[in-house]
């Protein structure tokens, strides 16, 4: 044939071979059987008859003299039992609802695989005989492993078989970060390294009082503004400060074993009290009693409604008293002394109502837990270096953790269930710890000498450190109340270094 004629007749044949060549063969014009399609050539060398395809019709076809060479399945008549689609149910929630489930299901498939499917699965799932249920459930079925992790490019669009995961809907929790540097360095001249005074305090209004020398100065935290509250003289020093817990009044502990109450918003002295032979290194206010300790090893309670100096002395210890601190509801009084131990009081007990000896050095540092009632953390000087956390409802020692240096100060947060301690020989650390788990969550350096004093913000995210370097630090290491994202700087202070007096 030449190429006019093979243009003419529009099919495309290989040279040597004409269009008669090619013929269909049928074996009856209605009837189902099987319809072949043959390929000749004229001679055996060039080309061997083969078989090009066996397609079976279906006996409801309208058209059974229609060929084609391809196939194109109908969903309705697929047998998807096979791949397993439909042998499970969606996991039925606690407290009813399976009905819901089972609409839902069918919802699903319809609108996956067509309404054809969606109704024949809906009554495959409830076991009933169809036509299209597999006689094997595992033929050509994908396997889940279920010793593995569920992956997230899992071929199921529920994930696992045995329905949604929780775990691996929700993904560890990141640890929060600290920032490592502080945001603010304050200059505090004449600032003590002794480790048995309490020389900083910040009040609920915002306003940190500093000890220095012979003088206390106030530091507005809104405003930077630092004010001279008072000059004690050259005879006498500042050994102790403490704000009330409304933050409107400043106890003062001095050198001559003196008490003075002063009005922090006027700058004005509103009384004085007496009663200790040296020096008030501790004080600590409830919601009426100031407490005062002493190097003469006494407690003393102060009540401003009455005339007289005290109302009541408490004698336990028998060296300097160097803690003190209130629990939140009042109702129990935790000291600690040189002599190395802790003891508990209540309102009204002339003797402690615990004595707890564990501890190897002398305890300055105490704190109660503002989450959890009865309890305690304490922590010992150099040659002790542990916290330790105590039941003071049965005396139990709940847990202890060796941090490897002196432990001067220890604050409770009162957004998060974590506590801050200070630490001085021998690395002058700054450390954040969980609790229960007593993890790490951040360690702080920056001081070159003891960190001896603490005292957090009435905000609850930052703490301001102060050491025998003469610098206070100022800190965020605690998240908001309402934001558990990490704490941030606000840019409202200076990074600058200023000055407190």
């Amino acid at each position: 044939m030449d190429s006019n004629q093979r243009r003419k007749s529009g099919i495309n044949l290989p040279a040597g071979m004409s269009e008669t060549s090619l013929r269909l063969n049928t074996t009856g014009a209605g009837s189902p059987s099987p319809l072949i399609r043959t390929l000749s050539s004229p001679s055996p060398r060039t080309m061997s008859p083969r078989t090009i395809s066996n397609l079976t019709s279906s006996p409801s076809s309208k058209s059974a003299g229609a060929c084609s060479d391809r196939f194109i399945p109908c969903r309705s008549s697929s047998r998807l039992h096979t791949f397993g689609l439909l042998d499970k149910a969606l996991p039925v929630k606690e407290g009813g609802g399976g009905g819901n489930n089972e609409a839902y299901s069918r919802l699903l498939r319809c609108e996956l695989f067509g309404p054809d499917f969606g109704f024949s699965g809906a009554g495959a799932t409830k076991g009933s005989s169809s036509p299209a249920s597999s006689p094997s459930k595992n033929m050509l079925r994908f396997k889940t492993d279920s010793s593995g992790q569920n992956s997230p490019y899992s071929g199921s669009i529920l994930g696992q078989d045995n329905g949604l995961s929780s775990e691996s809907a929700t993904p560890p929790k990141p640890p929060r970060k600290v920032p490592k540097t502080p945001h603010k360095v304050l200059d505090a001249p004449s600032l003590q390294d002794d480790f048995y005074l309490n020389l900083v305090d910040w009040s609920s209004q915002n306003v940190l009082a500093v000890g220095l020398g012979s003088c206390v100065y106030l530091w507005t935290a809104t405003t930077s503004k630092v004010t001279k509250l008072c000059d004690l003289g050259p005879n006498d020093g500042v050994c102790s400060v403490q704000w009330t817990r409304e933050g409107s009044y400043i106890s003062v502990g001095t050198s001559l074993g003196k008490v003075q109450v002063w009005d922090g918003t006027q700058c004005k002295k509103v009384r004085t009290m007496g009663g200790h032979q040296t020096r008030t290194g501790v004080l600590a206010w409830s919601s009426r009693i100031l407490s005062s300790g002493s190097r003469d090893r006494n407690i003393l309670q102060h009540d401003l409604r009455v005339p007289s100096d005290y109302i009541s002395k408490l004698v336990g210890h028998k060296s300097e008293v160097c803690g003190l601190k209130w629990s939140h509801d009042d109702r129990e009084l935790a000291s600690g002394g040189n002599d190395n131990q802790l003891l508990v009081w209540n309102q009204h007990s002339a003797q402690p109502l615990l004595k707890l000896t564990e501890h190897t050095a002398a305890v300055k540092a105490i704190a109660w837990s503002p989450h959890q009632s009865n309890l305690l953390v304490s922590g010992g000087g150099t040659a002790d270096r542990c916290i330790r956390f105590w039941n003071t409802g049965n005396g139990n020692q709940l847990n202890h953790v060796d941090t490897g240096s002196q432990v001067c100060n220890l604050a409770w947060s009162k957004n998060v269930n974590e506590l801050v301690s200070t630490h001085g020989y021998s690395q002058n650390q700054i450390m954040v710890w969980k609790y229960p788990t007593l993890a790490k969550v951040a360690t702080l350096t920056g001081h070159s000498m003891r960190v001896l004093y603490l005292a957090m913000s009435p905000d609850g995210q930052t703490i301001v450190t102060g050491a025998g370097d003469e610098t206070l630090r100022f800190w965020n290491v605690f998240p908001s109340v309402k934001s558990p994202a990490p704490v941030r700087d606000s840019g409202l202070w200076s990074l600058g270094r200023t000055q407190i007096r």
